[in-house]
């Protein structure tokens, strides 16, 4: 669609030249066989590909009519006058002004599976992992065993071309590695507090995790939190204590394991974001979190051998009165969920910041602490209850005033 122009000015005279065929406007007058009358004539002109209307008066004569009645003459020269008023438009494309809609609904729709998947895969994660630590108590072994099954998954990939396989320069690796380390900590801290308590009392002192969010945040990448934001922080934190003081599977070493965890799994969040926005050091998601994974098998394996020792054998296992079938299926099914929840994790990081990240994981604990508790019957008293509401509630208020700016400071 195009705009039309309008021109209107107090007087215009038309210049006395011959007509120019190869003229790239044309102007068409409608003349009255009055040739004494000096009366508006409407003047239709086609401009740049413009329509521009002006009514003009003009003095007709009877010497100037050619025999149809029309004549055609090149476009007058513009005259600017201080008195004139022109309103012009531009020619316009119909899709302007037309802002793309389904982009930002498809970003939704991706996001939300994404989380969904996020949770779906920590359900089972959760349940499988519980009843493999139950069976066998070799948290360090497990962790490995679950690097060990993702490191396979990342080396097949790059091997079937489903992924191309990145090329990594010495300085990237060495920006990967402190990644790596608070990876493979992160995980093997919630392994241990899993295998010593209740699955849902590890997600409720995990619930702990926007305070170590808003602190790293403000520490490496300087988004210090407001005074709403810090409020709401006491509500989780004193959810947390109550329920920690009621919990009939408490013991310290359980706690303290996944307040470790908090600690380490933020600092990832933190760190990973801060790398990925460098562009100079800059790797998609799936490449990211490949390399942290094999780097965390090599991390963790020479540990868990001189910890451990070799655990995970068939002879071992039988020997321990355990089913090895049993315990083998459920260990690759919970490998498997680990491996797809953490990479949807950082697919999510990656898309937005790390306290919205640790947002949704605060939800995705609510949902894994309901799962838990009706999957393995754990008995859960009201203070217990209360305290776990209490904390939950604060991470909703936390949700809702982390969007309210600071406002800017005037001079």
């Amino acid at each position: 669609m195009q705009s039309t122009a309008i021109s209107f000015s107090p007087s215009i005279s038309l210049p006395k030249k011959p007509h120019n065929p190869s003229s790239s406007a044309s102007l068409f007058r409608f003349n009255p066989l009055s040739a004494q009358s000096s009366r508006p004539t409407l003047r239709f002109g086609c401009l740049n590909g413009s329509v521009a209307r002006k009514i003009n008066p003009i003095r007709c004569s009877a010497d100037s009519l050619n025999r149809n009645g029309w004549i055609s003459v090149p476009p007058p020269a513009p005259e600017r006058e201080s008195d004139g008023v022109e309103v012009r438009a531009t020619s316009v494309p119909e899709s302007a002004g037309e802002a793309p809609k389904s982009k930002p609904l498809t970003d939704t729709l991706v996001l939300g599976s994404l989380f969904g998947l996020w949770y779906l895969f920590n359900i089972y994660f959760n349940i499988y992992n519980k009843q493999v630590l139950k069976a066998f108590h070799y948290p360090v072994t497990v962790t490995l065993v679950q690097f060990r099954v993702g490191s396979v998954l990342v080396i097949l990939m790059w091997t079937l071309n489903l992924y191309k396989r990145p090329k990594i320069s010495g300085a990237q690796l060495v920006a990967i590695l402190p990644l790596a380390v608070v990876h493979t900590l992160g995980n093997l801290f919630t392994n241990m507090s899993l295998g010593k308590v209740a699955v849902s009392f590890t997600h409720t002192i995990k619930a702990m995790e926007p305070f170590f969010s808003v602190v790293l945040s403000a520490m490496f990448l300087g988004e210090f939190p407001t005074i709403w934001v810090m409020s709401s922080l006491v509500p989780i934190v004193g959810g947390v204590a109550l329920a920690s003081l009621t919990e009939a599977s408490f013991n310290w070493a359980g706690f303290w394991s996944a307040m470790a965890s908090n600690l380490t799994n933020q600092s990832r969040n933190v760190l990973s974001k801060k790398f990925m926005v460098r562009k100079e050091d800059s790797l998609d998601n799936i490449t990211l979190f490949s390399i942290i994974t094999i780097m965390s098998f090599f991390l963790l394996a020479p540990y868990a051998f001189f910890a451990e020792g070799v655990k995970f054998t068939p002879a071992y296992l039988e020997a321990a009165g355990v089913n090895v079938n049993q315990l083998y299926t459920r260990s690759l099914i919970a490998a498997l969920c680990f491996h797809a929840y953490q990479q949807v994790s950082y697919m999510i990081l990656q898309r937005v910041s790390p306290v919205t990240h640790s947002l949704g994981n605060c939800v995705k604990r609510v949902v894994v602490i309901v799962t838990s508790v009706l999957f393995f019957r754990t008995p859960v008293s009201p203070i217990n209850g209360l305290g776990t509401g209490v904390a939950l509630a604060g991470v909703f208020l936390y949700s809702r005033v982390k969007r309210i700016k600071p406002k800017a400071k005037t001079e």
